[in-house]
């Protein structure tokens, strides 16, 4: 715990008020992460900060209570937290509505695939904190729906994720266009040297950076585990675990859209209650998604990476990677949705006979060797006929007569040596001066 936890502190000595203390505590903190011990004194101190910090570890709690702290209720749009995707922006908003209940300050979520006029009637309503996506942020101050005029504090939150999805441009025009002195802060799970480069254009030069994540960002309450099997029986393996485990709340990552949908189709047709989520699904049926998962109505979620920094529901007891991600950073964040604020996690892995420098390469960012578990009642199913069938034809595929020419006509470097060194070469330094007569042990004579 004391990896994640400041045991010695208590969200009183960060010099919260009573109304967010309250928050907390219904909340069911009663110690702040590292993170939020060393972020909330500099953020309420006015300093503009970069903080780093390990997947679910509280960081929007870190910069959320401080923004409630320093709020004018009579000032609305005076915060604004920018987020890469839909997901965590609604996941972001809830949390700081949970933790400011007992104060008068609102957070309005501003997103695309939402009734605008909605949008807009909750920022009359109060507005205080203005949660959203780059896009529809733009959008609507080009719409003069919201402006920037009061803003008095800027967070970025999973920084690095917006700069990777193609935020950085929306990114820089959004804080160009806040003319007036204002507090910026950055979050996120991984800072390299490009982020930090980019996040000093627009901070002050006293900006602080803090990082808690003492060398691997996997989080340490995870256990990982690794299973090798066949591309074709991926869907059967989960289904067998799925069925053998017994897990509270699982999420199912794959790498593509088209996989996602059909091992939603084929866990369905086997009496799994599973949903699937996704970039094409419209904002409406992923938000009732998200809702049937939050109230524990949904066993199997089957994600693409768009949801990966977007959960944080409290009873994800298992993730599986069916498919291991490209950047192994992304598998970080996957892994990180288990496991939130203290709690034990499990995550799972299938890896084929092709992603062995994959596997590398995430073992070298977490700083772990990743057990790997076999299941003796798995019974893998047949090889599939057109795969069989390629195996056959490498097989069978008679050697390319080009190359065994090249091999056979492509003369030895030659290698200039000494007459010692030659010598040197040869039992009792005689070398030969041309080929024996005879070969040894063989009756066929040679023809010169």
């Amino acid at each position: 715990m004391s990896e994640i936890f400041d045991t010695e502190t208590t969200f009183k000595d960060l010099g919260l008020r009573d109304s967010l203390l309250k928050g907390v505590t219904a909340a069911g903190f009663e110690h702040p992460t590292l993170i939020q011990a060393k972020l909330i004194p500099l953020i309420l101190s006015g300093r503009d900060v970069m903080g780093q910090a390990k997947t679910g570890t509280g960081k929007t709690a870190a910069f959320g209570l401080p923004l409630f702290q320093g709020a004018d209720e009579e000032v609305p749009m005076q915060a604004l937290i920018l987020v890469p995707t839909r997901e965590l922006a609604a996941q972001v908003s809830s949390e700081l509505e949970q933790l400011g209940r007992f104060t008068p300050i609102r957070t309005s979520c501003i997103i695309g695939g939402e009734s605008m006029q909605q949008q807009i009637r909750s920022v009359k309503q109060g507005g205080h904190i203005l949660v959203g996506t780059p896009g529809r942020i733009m959008d609507m101050r080009g719409r003069q729906m919201i402006h920037f005029e009061n803003l008095r504090a800027v967070v970025l939150d999973e920084v690095d994720r917006m700069l990777d999805i193609g935020f950085r441009d929306d990114i820089r025009k959004i804080l160009s266009g806040i003319k007036q002195d204002h507090q910026t802060v950055f979050v996120s799970a991984t800072i390299g040297d490009d982020i930090e480069r980019f996040a000093r254009q627009f901070a002050k030069k006293d900006t602080v950076r803090v990082t808690t994540t003492s060398g691997a960002l996997t989080v340490s309450l995870v256990d990982q585990k690794l299973f090798f099997v066949e591309p074709w029986d991926k869907p059967q393996l989960l289904l067998h675990l799925l069925r053998h485990e017994d897990p509270d709340t699982t999420v199912v990552f794959c790498r593509t859209k088209a996989t996602v949908h059909r091992l939603t189709r084929y866990l369905r047709d086997h009496n799994v209650n599973a949903r699937e989520i996704h970039g094409d699904l419209q904002q409406n049926r992923r938000n009732r998604v998200m809702e049937s998962m939050r109230q524990g109505k949904l066993d199997v979620l089957i994600a693409s990476d768009l949801a990966a920094r977007g959960l944080d529901i409290e009873h994800i007891s298992h993730v599986l990677n069916y498919d291991l991600p490209e950047d192994p950073e992304i598998y970080v964040h996957r892994i990180g949705r288990t496991a939130r604020v203290g709690r034990r996690g499990v995550a799972w892995s299938f890896a084929t006979s092709h992603d062995g420098r994959l596997l590398t390469e995430i073992e070298k960012l977490t700083g772990v060797l990743i057990d790997q578990i076999d299941y003796p009642d798995f019974k893998p199913g047949p090889v599939p006929e057109d795969v069989a069938h390629e195996r056959r034809h490498r097989t069978m595929a008679p050697p390319d007569p080009g190359q065994a020419l090249k091999a056979r006509t492509t003369p030895a470097p030659s290698v200039n040596l000494s007459d010692e060194e030659l010598a040197a070469k040869f039992p009792g330094g005689v070398v030969p001066k041309s080929l024996p007569t005879r070969t040894l042990g063989s009756r066929l004579r040679r023809r010169r």
